[in-house]
């Protein structure tokens, strides 16, 4: 009983201390790694609180959003001079040849990094707005079915059919007095 009180006794085990030191606990890692998520998200959460009102917060925003418009304006631009100056275009084009290939794959790393992120999420999305609009399409269809169904000129649209009360209120004359107002006022 010494031994056994020796090994799990005093208030501590002693077989999970000994494996806690060759083994981590599942458990607590677990707690580790959402007590560290927590944290960064609560970093970046701290990011957005703060209004940023200052004129060059909102300069730095706008500089941010100056690049792919820049860019694509710049690539139009180059169309349109292709089109009415070529020997311009022609010289600026044989001044990118001098450009050093180290160059060129740094600029498309860049500009690949820069647009990559950006296509990722709108892809994302992409997709998930097809998934959703193609769940829809049973819903669009019978709604299509139910308005054809309204048609005035679709065939049997007035029949009564085995309704032999509303075939006969379909068949019978009122008095309508706006009807009647009209005939009266013809025949005078």
């Amino acid at each position: 009983m010494k031994f056994l009180n020796w090994i799990f006794g005093g208030g501590r085990n002693a077989v999970a201390s000994t494996l806690g030191v060759f083994m981590e606990n599942s458990e607590a890692g677990a707690q580790r790694r959402a007590d560290y998520s927590q944290a960064t998200l609560g970093q970046y959460a701290a990011e957005f609180q703060a209004p940023r009102l200052g004129i060059f917060d909102r300069f730095v925003d706008g500089l941010n959003r100056l690049p792919r418009p820049l860019m694509v304006f710049a690539i139009l631009g180059l169309f349109t001079m292709a089109m009415v100056d070529p020997i311009w275009f022609a010289a600026r084009m044989q001044g990118l040849v001098l450009v050093p290939d180290q160059l060129w794959w740094l600029a498309a790393t860049i500009v690949a990094f820069y647009f990559g992120g950006r296509f990722q999420v709108k892809s994302q999305q992409f997709r998930q707005s097809l998934v959703d609009t193609t769940a829809m399409v049973p819903q669009v269809l019978e709604s299509i079915q139910k308005v054809q169904a309204l048609r005035h000129d679709r065939p049997g649209l007035a029949d009564t059919g085995t309704d032999v009360g509303l075939a006969r209120t379909a068949t019978e004359t009122h008095d309508n007095p706006a009807v009647a107002a009209w005939k009266e006022r013809r025949t005078l």
